[in-house]
């Protein structure tokens, strides 16, 4: 699909200012802004911006990460509970930023229920309406902004980019968002918007809902009456591309179809016809196509492997933990099990009960806690990743395979030091398969095992599934979560007793493989075959793996792969 002239990329220096224009004309309706780059002057000149064009009365209030339940919501004050002996309730911030929007710092760290309440707040607007601002300082995708939160986000820009622009005197029309929702969008628009969604795999209707009211605001901004192809454009540009789930596939137009989009047409009618709504979504496409994420591909790999297995399989990357982890709120409990008393937690439960409590025991002083009021903190403690290395060491091919693996081992353990996971690799070849280093995160002790590893002879996959297997219950036992990275063409030729059979070792590999594949151990599988033919696809459906195919893999395209599946692995079950 060739790029047309009047689909040639865009200038995106302007899109922070644009997106701040059409925010403060509707931060309801288009939900909001995630703002991907850490504390610095963009951002400040994005928040100074969305300042001086929204409304004097639209209120803009500040939610840190650790915010509590209550005063994000709103419940009951503890001071003045305390002090009155009655229930008394205090206003919540969702509430404070009616007609406004609400600037959640640190967002990628606010918790899942936190991120919910803030979610139903947004669907509802039971008690305000209002947008949000969320500051995304997520890195290499360790942490990211909970998706309840961004998929009810129209936009999400790296403000760093625009700070030229956001220093500009733009202003808004008076009234701009109702005078969006009167102009009217052509058919054969909402058609190519629809259709492009389609081609970028984005399965949630909010994107198409965002799409429009942007087109609309765009128009109604220009001062135009009605919503124009250009309009369209800009809006799939801003909603769409950071919510790409897969790469537009690249089609070249048959003669039949140039033509009869070439058709004339009736230039007294304002409808489009079917060939000209065709070409009006491969435009908005390829505009779309220009605005990509980088590193999309990776991103997509990854959540391909979080896809992998069913659900409950497998160890999961994170345990409740007493003492230490990241936060999950309090429950009820009994702090001498060696939990850690949330003393907050505690007076809030006990507050209400305290006039009650006094009229019983009226010889007690102070607040008056029983053995239920006690709540106790929860914890998630982080579980290391192991990726176990199942290098294929046999054939006449094995110099450059092992190159690569030596390679793609160290790139992986230098990222690996800074996740605090680990690194583990199995060589089998001749007659049997051999653990050449253990779960370890030294690059040192890496190299010293990886330098002499030998090669050649016969390929005794079978006994490489089963010493995978043994080393990845032990990494289990340990607390880790194991990643079987599995390099070979899959060709097995050697049975489990060492003697050479091509139908019975292929026969014992299968089994081996379902297996593994019962215990739940998440793998990948890399064929480096130079024509990949089918065997090691088939090991793959065997172990219910990720299968990728790199005939001139290299160690900087395997690093990337198992880094993602690592990523993946280390943050779902």
């Amino acid at each position: 699909m060739t790029m047309p002239t009047d689909a040639a990329p865009r200038d995106a220096s302007g899109d922070a200012l644009l997106i701040c224009r059409l925010l403060a004309a509707d931060p309801h309706g288009l939900g909001g802004v995630a703002l991907a780059s850490g504390s610095g002057p963009g951002r400040d000149a994005f928040l100074s911006c969305y300042k001086k064009l929204a409304s004097a009365s639209a209120p803009l209030i500040t939610v840190p990460a650790h915010v509590s339940p209550d005063r994000l919501e709103g419940g009951l004050d503890i001071a003045a509970t305390l002090a009155q002996g009655k229930p008394i309730s205090s206003r919540g911030l969702i509430a404070s930023a009616d007609q406004g929007a609400m600037l959640l710092l640190s967002a990628e760290r606010m918790s899942l229920d936190k991120a919910a309440r803030i979610a139903s707040a947004m669907d509802h607007a039971q008690t305000s309406r209002f947008g949000v601002i969320a500051c995304d300082e997520s890195r290499e995708d360790d942490e990211a902004l909970p998706k309840i939160l961004s998929e009810r986000m129209a936009f999400r820009i790296n403000p760093d980019a625009g700070i030229k622009a956001l220093h500009s005197d733009a202003v808004i029309p008076v009234d701009l968002a109702r005078k969006a929702q009167e102009l009217s969008i052509l058919k054969a628009v909402e058609q190519a918007l629809a259709e492009t969604v389609l081609m970028l795999g984005i399965a949630s209707p909010r994107a198409l809902i965002f799409a429009f009211r942007v087109a609309r605001l765009h128009a109604a901004l220009t001062k135009q009456t009605t919503v124009t192809e250009a309009d369209a454009t800009i809006a799939a540009q801003l909603v769409f591309a950071h919510r790409a789930t897969q790469m537009p596939i690249e089609e070249q137009s048959s003669e039949e179809e140039a033509k009869s989009q070439n058709q004339d047409s009736d230039s007294n009618t304002s409808n489009y016809t079917e060939a000209q709504s065709g070409a009006l979504a491969d435009r908005v496409l390829d505009a779309v196509r220009t605005h990509l994420p980088e590193g999309l591909l990776a991103k997509l790999d990854a959540s391909a492997f979080s896809r992998q297995g069913r659900s409950g399989q497998g160890a999961k990357a994170a345990k409740a933990g007493k003492t230490r982890g990241r936060p999950l709120g309090a429950r009820r409990g009994d702090p001498r099990s060696g939990a850690r008393l949330d003393l907050v937690e505690t007076l809030r439960v006990a507050a209400p009960w305290q006039r009650l409590r006094r009229q019983t025991q009226p010889k007690r002083t102070g607040v008056i806690v029983h053995k239920d009021d006690f709540r106790v903190r929860r914890f998630k403690e982080h579980r290391e990743t192991t990726a176990i290395f199942v290098v294929d060491a046999s054939g006449s091919s094995a110099i450059k395979r092992l190159a690569e693996a030596k390679g793609a081992v160290e790139l992986i353990l230098a990222d690996c030091y800074v996740r605090r996971d680990r690194v583990a690799v199995i060589a089998f070849r001749s007659k049997s398969a051999e653990i050449l280093l253990h779960p370890t995160r030294s690059l040192q002790r890496a190299k010293r095992s990886l330098a002499e590893l030998p090669g050649g002879g016969g390929t005794p996959l079978t006994a490489a599934i089963e010493t995978t297997l043994a080393l990845a219950d032990q990494v289990k036992r340990t607390g880790g979560v194991p990643l079987a990275v599995f390099l070979t063409d899959g060709r097995a030729n050697i049975t489990r007793d060492g003697t050479p059979d091509k139908a019975k070792a292929l026969s014992e590999t299968e089994s081996a493989a379902k297996a593994l594949r019962a215990s739940g151990i998440k793998s990948l599988v890399i064929d480096l075959s130079d024509r990949p033919e089918g065997a090691a696809k088939t090991l793959a459906a065997a172990l219910d793996a990720l299968y990728l195919p790199l005939p001139h893999a290299e160690a900087n395209a395997i690093s990337n792969h198992v880094g993602a599946a690592m990523k993946s692995a280390g943050r779902s079950s």
